[in-house]
């Protein structure tokens, strides 16, 4: 149990006392009473809300609540003080030994510091990347890959059980033109000349896809219609794409637990399973939709088509789950898609760009229709990352051929430093990814910065055997203020890895590491100033076990954190 936690219990007990006194009705929300650190680290430890939330429902002042809350509290003996601030928050003073023993519980509980149970009983499918199995993986899939993944690990840390999928859209007319594109090159690697033309994809990457299809077929289907190889060449270009796609996403460490193909949804005729409970519970009807806003093109006339009543869960209007061919719309196979993932989950996150933001809406309408508003669903918008080479934007096409590969760029700057610079913006804000800037050996390079205070951390073991200093056992006792406040800021690790879970925010960790690696890294250069205050005293044996003890804490914090964003934690920097 995190300190956090351990005070909000605390905290419940002295409200239940007050209710058995009579002070406090029985009955009251509790939900919005928190304990949290103050905003202003002057005005103590920890503060809570308790006294202002409580005081109306409970027909009482906020300041006399707030007074006999502080009474008990302070009976604690972990609380040093408690005081009132303003018309009734609470402000907490621990005691140094409260922080000391926090500082051990780092140390004893080692990985599994931080972890929580908040998500016990709760399954999670997470679906990310997504990408079409058309062509490698490119920089415009990583960050959604990134994000995904290390959400997935973060809420597998607090408690979820999570199921990584993936979502091949394998039915759509993108996956044709791969047919007929690597058809091309299947001749090509028979002894033609080929040109690829306008509309298909020139990518080499489809060169050894040729390869292998005249290695199984021979020139069997070279001058055959395209009705005869259509099918064949796009399962088989599909499997290949999907082949290297995984192996793209295995060099960041990404690994999915499912693979659900929409050609087998569609075939399993899961859509029509969908759209028969929803017509059963008359959210599907066969109506016309409205004419276009504005001047109406040539073409257009009003059809019937089966229609979800998308309305009534907040969408603008309601949505066509056919086209007028009989066919799924995108929007009608994505719904059983979803219909699906909700059979064995109770929560559904989507990792999305930014792109497919118009759809949200439908989908979360669709998703409430499905499970009955019993399955929380996210979905999570991910901007596009700008590639900077020399200041200047790469730009990237795949039609054309000349996009950045994930491969390319992980191979120049490696995985870690891709994992987590895509984490160091919330995942709906812009980025650039500068291939100079993320390898910089500078503060301004989170990093660099915090990798750098895990090495320096790293260090200090063998810097300590080389100077032939034996170590007693650390007492604690003689940390002082300014070590104290660096365990203050590591034991806020449990309660920011709940909230970063509970927000589906993985970028709280990034954020929290470098706030971590800042204050160590001014902890430690306080020793240029003050020889006194560096870790290894050669003269002062005790002093150096309790200050080693503190830096082997936050290190432990650290790689916790940094194992949450599938980074590898560095002991030397190269």
């Amino acid at each position: 149990m995190s300190l956090y936690t351990r005070f909000t219990a605390h905290l419940d007990a002295v409200l239940d006392a007050l209710e058995a006194d009579g002070v406090l009705p029985a009955g009251l929300n509790r939900k919005p009473v928190t304990v949290e650190p103050p905003r202003d680290p002057s005005h103590g430890d920890m503060a809570t809300n308790a006294a202002m939330v409580l005081a109306k429902p409970a027909g009482t002042n906020p300041r006399a609540l707030a007074e006999a809350i502080v009474a008990k509290l302070q009976a604690l003996e972990e609380v040093e003080s408690a005081s009132i601030a303003g018309p009734g928050f609470i402000n907490l003073t621990l005691t140094d030994a409260t922080w000391r023993a926090e500082l051990a519980a780092i140390q004893t509980e080692s990985d599994d510091y931080g972890r929580s149970v908040v998500g016990q009983g709760i399954t999670v499918n997470i679906e990310y990347v997504s990408a079409n199995p058309t062509g490698p993986m490119h920089m415009g899939h990583c960050r959604g890959a990134v994000v995904g993944d290390a959400l997935a690990t973060l809420l597998e840390y607090a408690g979820h059980k999570v199921i990584r999928e993936y979502y091949i859209n394998d039915a759509g007319g993108q996956v044709d033109v791969l047919a007929r594109s690597a058809h091309l090159r299947y001749r090509e690697a028979l002894g033609e000349t080929i040109a690829i033309p306008e509309g298909l994809y020139p990518g080499d990457y489809l060169v050894p896809v040729g390869q292998a299809l005249a290695a199984e077929y021979g020139d069997r289907f070279v001058d055959a219609p395209e009705g005869d190889w259509l099918v064949t060449f796009r399962t088989f270009a599909v499997a290949k794409m999907m082949d290297m796609i995984r192996a793209d996403l295995a060099l960041l460490g990404i690994h999915h637990d499912i693979f659900s193909s929409e050609a087998e949804l569609q075939a399993a005729g899961k859509p029509e399973q969908a759209e028969a409970w929803l017509r059963a519970q008359d959210l599907v009807y066969d109506g016309v939709l409205e004419a276009p806003k504005g001047e109406l093109p040539d073409d257009w006339e009003p059809v019937e088509l089966p229609l979800f009543r998308s309305t009534k869960f907040g969408d603008d209007q309601d949505r066509p789950i056919k086209k007028s061919n009989g066919s799924w719309t995108y929007f009608g196979a994505d719904m059983a898609y979803h219909y699906q993932k909700a059979q064995s989950a109770d929560q559904l996150i989507d990792i999305w760009g930014a792109d497919h933001a118009g759809t949200v809406k439908r989908i979360q309408a669709a998703v409430a229709a499905l499970t009955e508003g019993k399955a929380r669903f996210d979905v999570k918008l991910i901007q596009m990352v700008r590639l900077l080479r020399d200041g200047e934007p790469v730009k990237m096409s795949k039609r054309a051929g000349n996009f950045v590969t994930l491969a390319d760029v992980v191979g120049e700057v490696g995985k870690d430093v891709v994992r987590f610079t895509m984490l160091t913006r919330k995942a709906d804000a812009q980025m650039d990814f500068d291939f100079a800037k993320v390898v910089e050996a500078s503060k301004d390079n989170p990093v660099f910065y915090v990798q750098y205070a895990h090495a320096r951390i790293s260090s200090l073991g063998r810097r300590t055997q080389e100077a032939g200093i034996a170590l007693p056992a650390a007492d604690l006792s003689l940390l002082g203020t300014a070590e104290l406040g660096l365990v203050k800021l590591a034991a806020q690790f449990p309660r920011v890895v709940e909230g970063a879970a509970q927000m589906r925010e993985p970028h709280r960790i990034a954020f929290y590491l470098n706030d971590l690696a800042s204050a160590f890294h001014g902890w430690w250069n306080m020793g240029n100033d003050d020889p006194r205050a560096r870790v290894i005293l050669a003269d002062d044996p005790a002093m150096t076990a309790a200050r080693l003890s503190l830096a082997q804490g936050i290190g432990q914090i650290i790689r916790n954190g940094l194992a949450l964003m599938g980074v590898v934690a560095l002991t030397e920097m190269q």
